[in-house]
């Protein structure tokens, strides 16, 4: 996921993918303790994305104006 596409994107929306991802993270990591996960730059990406998600919804949420430029 790009950062443009979440800008484009409302903040309820980021902050519902932003939970749908934090869900998702804690099933990779269990997945990974029990020893079924067979894809781990899956975790790398999610952590990633996640803070991607928090970036762009802290931003928009101190300075609307610039967000919509």
């Amino acid at each position: 996921m790009k950062a443009r596409e979440i800008r484009e994107m409302t903040p309820e929306e980021v902050r519902r993918k932003l939970e749908e991802m934090k869900q998702e993270l804690f099933n990779l990591r269990f997945q990974h303790a029990v020893g079924q996960l067979e894809n781990k730059a899956r975790l790398k990406q999610t952590r990633r994305d996640i803070a991607r998600l928090e970036t762009v919804l802290k931003e928009t949420t101190r300075n609307p104006q610039a967000a919509k430029a």
